[in-house]
């Protein structure tokens, strides 16, 4: 296994600003030496993706090597971002991980269906958070080789 030499931009899609704060503190109290970015639904996601609207100035959206994708947010949920974005072959290879409060069987089989990398049940207690980080930090970024960064061929 190799460490990584550059830390790799996170984007988390969740319209719950709670579970955000608990998302950068756990990730903080993993060490994860990432950047980590919020939007707050996916419409925004989508922005951000395509690098419109308030995300068009340059540097103001780097391009995410992991997503956090929350299902049930507003404006477009996740399932539709999902979607949207491993339809795309610009985007697709960006990993995606489900991190929603569902633990609907549908929404499980349809998320993998629909290219979802990973899916997990958002814990209850932010030690299970902190727990979950560390290991998506040790899987996504110290085992896996992910894309790297540049448009995919």
């Amino acid at each position: 296994m190799k460490g990584r030499r550059h830390p790799i931009t996170i984007l988390m899609a969740d319209d719950d600003p709670d579970d955000c704060l608990l998302a950068r503190e756990a990730l903080a109290e993993s060490r994860l030496a990432n950047h980590l970015y919020f939007v707050s639904d996916g419409e925004e996601l989508m922005d951000y993706m395509y690098q419109r609207g308030k995300y068009a100035e340059p540097g103001s959206a780097p391009r995410p090597g992991l997503i956090l994708l929350d299902l049930n947010m507003p404006r477009k949920d996740g399932r539709e971002a999902l979607k949207e974005i491993k339809a795309d072959s610009n985007l697709c290879h960006i990993p995606i991980i489900v991190l929603t409060t569902s633990k609907a069987d549908e929404d499980i089989y349809r998320s993998y269906a629909q290219g979802a990398n990973s899916f997990i049940t958002k814990p209850v207690t932010f030690a299970s958070l902190v727990q979950v980080m560390r290991t998506l930090e040790k899987y996504w970024f110290e085992i896996v080789e992910l894309p790297s960064g540049k448009e995919a061929g």
